[in-house]
């Protein structure tokens, strides 16, 4: 990671935690910076399987995955200018390999805040070598991700899957309509 990504991601880091601070108070969410990697691992392990609970393609795609990137906990927060941050695992045999973190940054019509969580299982060991290899993975650049929804969920199955990865969003809270992880910059960080 470079040092104006360094300086990016923890200018947002503070935008998002500072402009959170309500909802941490009120109880809605954690911090999204894990105090510990035994925490990080634990609650990543922990939104893996609220996520199967919810949604059972989920855990029927994660058989077949080569690796599953897992953030936990992201915040969401903007007035015009917004940002999200959160930390992540990635997960290769059930074992967490590695640690992300997952930064954005947006203008335009924006108020309020949320945090989320979302997977992304990566289906192909190039996808895999892509989010290693790479310094930082933007969202919509390189393997080709799909985001699964309703619709996308009712007409997928494992003899169905061809792209490079597929990622569910779930666990909304908070006062923002919406969430896309598209423009999202994944980086590999030193826990």
């Amino acid at each position: 990671m470079t040092k104006r990504h360094i300086t990016t991601a923890r200018a947002v880091t503070l935008a998002v935690m500072l402009a959170a601070t309500p909802l941490i108070s009120a109880g809605m969410t954690s911090p999204a910076i894990a105090a510990t990697t035994e925490d990080l691992d634990r609650d990543s392990l922990q939104a893996l399987q609220a996520l199967y609970k919810v949604n059972p393609l989920a855990e029927t795609l994660s058989h077949k995955a080569k690796a599953i990137l897992v953030f936990p906990n992201i915040v969401k927060a903007g007035l015009v200018f917004g940002g999200s941050y959160g930390e992540g695992t990635l997960l290769r045999g059930g074992k967490v390999t590695a640690y992300y973190n997952s930064v954005t940054g947006s203008w335009g019509l924006q108020a309020g805040a949320q945090s989320y969580s979302y997977v992304v299982f990566l289906m192909t060991e190039k996808a895999v070598s892509y989010v290693d290899k790479s310094d930082g993975w933007e969202i919509g650049v390189g393997p080709t991700v799909v985001v699964v929804d309703e619709g996308v969920a009712k007409n997928l199955s494992t003899s169905t899957l061809k792209d490079d990865a597929y990622a569910f969003i779930f666990g909304q809270q908070g006062l923002m309509a919406g969430v896309s992880i598209e423009g999202t910059k994944i980086s590999r960080i030193k826990r």
